[in-house]
């Protein structure tokens, strides 16, 4: 655990899941990162990263983008680069939604679903969704600034029902 007290620096977290199968709508599951401001690390966030964008500073990226899940191994990945983000954000929190085009899904509704948040070859946490099948969208990790150059982790597996818009508007809320 001691290398986990020196922070983090660059993060990969993968996201997979099998197709739907039950000849309904395909499920597409989605990577969101929400970046909060120093000023006020539990208002709203200064901007999101979700599919088709990065981050403004090119610190944080969507590198793969599934709207089905079909495919061997990871669906979806994200790249965050926390030693370059600037000092004027203090705080990311990462979660996942799920689109509700065809109807509500939940994750106990879509098979074989895991996250996984790696620094390096170090994994951090690993997550199936279980504790929040009965949700439509989770937040997986909170990134907190400690200091000028430090950042820190905590898994903050939080099931939100709701659609990704909604979920994008309350996932940073502070914890109770």
């Amino acid at each position: 655990m001691s290398s986990l007290n020196k922070g983090v620096d660059k993060v990969e977290v993968a996201l997979k899941w099998d197709p739907s199968t039950d000849g309904g709508p395909e499920h597409d599951l989605d990577i969101i990162a929400a970046v909060y401001p120093a000023a006020e690390p539990f208002g709203e966030p200064v901007y999101l990263v979700h599919f088709d964008s990065r981050s403004p500073d090119g610190t944080i990226t969507l590198n793969r983008d599934s709207r089905t899940g079909l495919g061997f191994g990871v669906d979806e990945s994200m790249t965050l680069e926390l030693n370059r983000l600037s000092t004027a954000y203090a705080r990311v929190v990462v979660g996942v939604a799920i689109q509700q085009g065809g109807g509500r899904v939940t994750f106990g509704d879509v098979d074989n679903t895991e996250v996984v948040v790696k620094e390096g070859y170090q994994e951090l946490l690993s997550n199936d969704f279980t504790d929040v099948r009965d949700a439509t969208a989770a937040t997986v990790v909170e990134f907190t600034r400690e200091g000028a150059t430090t950042w820190t982790y905590r898994p903050s597996v939080r099931g939100f029902e709701g659609d990704p818009e909604a979920f994008t508007r309350r996932m940073g809320d502070r914890l109770p």
